[in-house]
């Protein structure tokens, strides 16, 4: 089978970048990849295309450098001198067939639930690509299932990309158009492309997973008259569809014959019941994307199935292609971002709000004092990959570390404290300091007694003539440790010399008369082995410095030897990562 025009011209284009890129020598499988990431309707016809291709890249492979560059230069002007202005931009790769100040991007979330570490991935990568080629990003409400959607999502979905820092040029709804995408609808059914289907879903279901036809799909005026009565509001809820008619026989199912167009009964949050016709995804997503201008549509892995008939539907209606851009969805082990596994959590109020630290929304990293320029760095160091593995949370942690760590207070905490007495101390008026290295976040004093206290974790071993040091205040020798059960309930000690030994434990403490109630909530993963996980959710009582305890919500505090803590409300803070 030969290759079409277009799939020619963006073969011979792909190899010069690649002959470019590799002294002048084309590798054919990154060939063949890049042509099917741009034309994934390919994919299940690459067997018979693959001499056409391996004539093409033998054909630049021949080719001195010089000529590569100016061939590359006549089928794809502009290409050489924006891959030069990429290169130095953006560790993303480029963009095939971008051209600089005319590529657009778009990230279309639907307005169901809270924005999650996903979601940022794709508004990330959309809005990179987009400044990189200085082009335009639209924000577009994929808002076609009025059951699912509210007013609440929207704002949160706009809120959290703010956040983010993700701004973009154009925001709107995919509901603004939903005549628009009734008259394309009709079109495609009038043409014979698709047809309205009365079968039920039951029937259906069977029928495709045989690769059989159902008896709607005939040709006939009758396929006319059922588009006219549902549109007239003659058919309720789930009694008539609109679908593709692709091939039953297809391999790939998505093909087989999918709806396009549903019933659907219920207020619209934006347009309030005046529609009762929706289009899905499938049909809105690539009619919106042509005619909204995107010139590079990406979307996650998962919808890999689906591409052929995004531009089926496209060449049916004989509407511009965009180019197809695929890469992995963002989760974490333990923490999904499924609706399906995260709703029913909220629903039963298991988990009481959408910021719930446990979550993995971008309100809930905001709360638990994950900052976005950590998120933007982690996702763009993920690069465009399509390996479906989930990266280690260990390595947002990092980035978030290393930007947070010169930013916060060094302050104390104890956990399950247990009370010190240092025989013959002398009160004192201690002056320490916020920041082991910065002076512009000052100091605390706080006067201290013979009494204090230090986290049962330090206690727990201690014995009589141990050593430790009590950081920035003195040394001190254990004289005897009352234990009850097994558990240290208190700890006599003198003082003890200058010297600070490596070897020397040296713990955080707290005053008598400074020490308040606190507690540090740990997040952990909410799913163990598929299933929620009820121990996912830590608290960590014990006191903190009256100085700590007086912070604003929303500070962001490192306590010593126990953590990176963001203040979440009075007493309360969220530990943010180690």
């Amino acid at each position: 089978m030969p290759l079409d025009s277009e799939a020619d011209r963006l073969v011979r284009v792909v190899a010069l970048k690649n002959a470019l890129d590799h002294g002048g020598k084309a590798q054919l499988d990154a060939v063949m990849s890049k042509l099917l990431g741009s034309r994934p309707d390919l994919r299940f016809l690459i067997k018979g295309l693959i001499p056409d291709i391996k004539a093409q890249v033998a054909v630049v492979n021949v080719m001195p450098l010089a000529e590569q560059k100016a061939l590359l230069e006549e089928l794809a002007p502009g290409e050489l001198e924006a891959k030069k202005h990429v290169e130095l931009k953006s560790p993303l790769p480029p963009l095939e067939g971008a051209v600089v100040g005319k590529v657009v991007t778009r990230f279309p979330p639907e307005p169901n639930g809270y924005p999650h570490i996903g979601h940022a991935k794709a508004a990330i990568i959309d809005e990179e690509y987009a400044r990189m080629y200085e082009g335009r990003l639209i924000l577009r409400f994929d808002d076609t299932n009025p059951l699912k959607e509210k007013l609440e999502y929207y704002e949160a979905i706009a809120e959290g990309l703010e956040w983010l820092g993700v701004k973009p040029d154009l925001v709107k709804n995919t509901s603004d158009d939903i005549a628009l995408l009734h008259d394309y609808g009709r079109k495609l059914v009038e043409s014979g492309g698709a047809y309205v289907c009365t079968c039920s879903q039951d029937k259906m279901r069977g029928l495709r997973a045989k690769g059989l036809p159902c008896e709607c799909r005939g040709d006939g005026t009758d396929i006319i008259n059922r588009l006219g009565r549902l549109f007239a509001g003659s058919y309720v809820q789930n009694e008539a569809i609109i679908r593709f008619r692709g091939d039953m026989a297809d391999q790939n199912t998505a093909m087989r014959d999918p709806a396009l167009f549903r019933i659907i009964e219920g207020d619209h949050p934006k347009i309030g019941g005046k529609v009762r016709i929706w289009p899905t995804y499938d049909f809105a997503a690539p009619i919106e994307d042509s005619l909204d201008g995107v010139t590079h549509a990406m979307r996650t892995k998962e919808y890999e199935l689906r591409n052929a008939l995004y531009f089926a539907i496209l060449d049916r209606l004989g509407l511009r292609k965009p180019a197809m851009i695929e890469f992995s969805r963002l989760e974490f082990e333990g923490m999904p971002v499924s609706k399906r596994k995260i709703r029913p959590l909220i629903d039963s109020e298991t988990i009481k709000s959408w910021d719930d630290p446990r979550l993995p929304t971008l309100s809930a990293f905001k709360r638990r004092g994950f900052v976005p320029e950590a998120i933007r760095k982690f996702v763009l160091s993920l690069g465009l990959t399509l390996a479906e593995t989930k990266p280690p949370f260990e390595a947002l942690e990092a980035f978030n570390r290393k930007i947070i760590d010169p930013k916060c207070m060094r302050l104390y905490f104890v956990r399950d404290p247990v009370e010190i007495h240092v025989q013959g101390a002398k009160m004192l008026n201690v002056t320490l300091k916020n920041h082991p290295t910065d002076a512009s976040f000052g100091n605390r004093k706080v006067n201290v007694s013979d009494t204090l206290f230090i986290a049962s974790d330090d206690a727990r071993n201690l014995k009589e003539g141990d050593e430790l040091r009590l950081i920035e205040l003195c040394n001190i020798k254990v004289t005897d440790v009352d234990k009850q059960d097994g558990k240290v309930r208190s700890v006599w000690a003198v003082p003890g010399g200058d010297e600070i030994r490596q070897s020397m434990p040296k713990v955080q403490w707290i005053a008598k008369d400074d020490i308040v109630e606190f507690q540090v909530m740990i997040p952990k993963a909410l799913y163990v082995g598929g299933e929620y996980n009820p121990d996912s959710l830590e608290v960590a009582s014990g006191g903190v410095e009256s100085f700590a305890a007086a912070l604003a919500p929303g500070t962001q505090v490192q306590f010593v030897r126990f953590g990176f803590c963001r203040i979440d409300r009075s007493k309360t803070a969220i530990l943010t990562h180690r």
